[in-house]
């Protein structure tokens, strides 16, 4: 049986977070808090059921999930206002988390176990949401195609041996947006600009689809090179369907940059709601987040990279070999944002 309950959110008030029935208990300042904390998410895993039992049966904390799009959760407890019962909010991509935060959402958490597992650049810089996975956006290639010696950075994707071999996601997914917020931070906004204008050049097709639509495109030989993010192309390996393990034979991984800065990487993350109603119960779920136990579940249970040092990685992930990362700030691919979207949409990325 679940120890948490789980609503699912589709849109303003079409879903009703059911509070009553709850054991309570009375806080120092005399604030009724109750034996439960309310996460509202956007990660739309099956897998992290196991996360949420397994902080139940760690605390006896009850937890109430709510699930929904990003853009339609920040809308939800921006018109919820003080009377939200969102304890906690969960998302993917840094930049979603700039979105939250320009909202005025969260409130800053001093946490010791925070601070000290979690790597400076994969939180805020006040502490107001922090990384609890990572995942690494690579350049992928076809294996029959492609020699791995032909590939080095990002920036070498522009170049001329790849015009009309590459594929890539649409300007309006985050995912690019961060990559070229993140390119801002370190290129510059000239260069960067550049860059877009030559890998939109270089496109095998109009973007089109999600990260395994990329994959799939390089395996069947659409295009010899694509970009995606490390954690899709496991599910290929691990699928049953000898169609799906062909298409993961026939993709390789390649980590950019690693004689430079290293290679881009992103984070799934959270932080505590301003308004939260059970503020030591969810500042609790969050350092639970960066526990032993559920950093290797975030490794293990939907192939990411876990945030906290030393902690193992599920073997198909770790066949890609170890690789540099860039350590620039996550914070700056929300920051960088609309300059990128206005940089990408110059350059004719759609």
């Amino acid at each position: 049986m679940k120890k948490f309950s789980r609503r699912l959110f589709l849109g303003t008030g079409t879903a009703t977070l059911v509070l009553a029935g709850c054991q309570l208990t009375q806080t120092q300042q005399g604030v009724t808090e109750t034996k439960e904390i309310n996460i509202y998410s956007s990660r739309h895993y099956n897998t992290d059921d196991e996360l949420y039992d397994g902080f139940t049966r760690k605390t006896g904390v009850k937890v109430n999930l709510i699930e929904g799009k990003d853009d339609e959760l920040i809308e939800r407890i921006q018109s919820e206002g003080a009377n939200s019962p969102a304890d906690i909010l969960i998302t993917v991509d840094a930049g979603r988390l700039w979105r939250a935060e320009q909202a005025g959402l969260f409130a800053p958490v001093t946490s010791e176990i925070l601070t000290e597992k979690i790597p400076a650049n994969l939180r805020h810089p006040d502490n107001l949401w922090f990384g609890f996975s990572k995942r690494a956006r690579v350049i992928m290639y076809n294996k029959d195609r492609v020699n791995p010696s032909q590939l080095s950075t990002y920036e070498n994707l522009g170049d001329r041996p790849w015009k009309g071999k590459l594929v890539i996601r649409s300007s309006s997914n985050i995912y690019n947006q961060s990559l070229v917020a993140g390119l801002i931070e370190v290129l510059g906004e000239q260069a960067t600009e550049q860059w877009c204008s030559q890998i939109v050049a270089n496109f095998a097709r109009p973007p089109q689809g999600n990260d395994s639509a990329q994959i799939e495109a390089v395996a069947a030989g659409l295009a010899d090179i694509g970009v995606a993010n490390t954690y899709y192309l496991p599910r290929y390996g691990k699928d049953q369907d000898p169609a799906k393990k062909a298409i993961f034979d026939k993709v390789g991984v390649f980590f950019p940059n690693q004689n430079g800065r290293g290679t881009h990487v992103n984070i799934s993350g959270g932080g505590l709601m301003k308004n939260a109603p059970n503020k030591d119960h969810a500042i609790a779920f969050l350092e639970y987040l960066a526990s032993p136990s559920a950093q290797t579940f975030f490794a293990q249970g939907n192939n990411e990279y876990p945030v906290v040092a030393g902690t193992p990685i599920d073997p198909v992930v770790a066949s890609f070999g170890q690789f540099k990362e860039d350590t620039t700030n996550v914070s700056a691919y929300g920051t960088n944002n609309a300059l990128a979207v206005q940089i990408m949409d110059r350059a004719g990325w759609r």
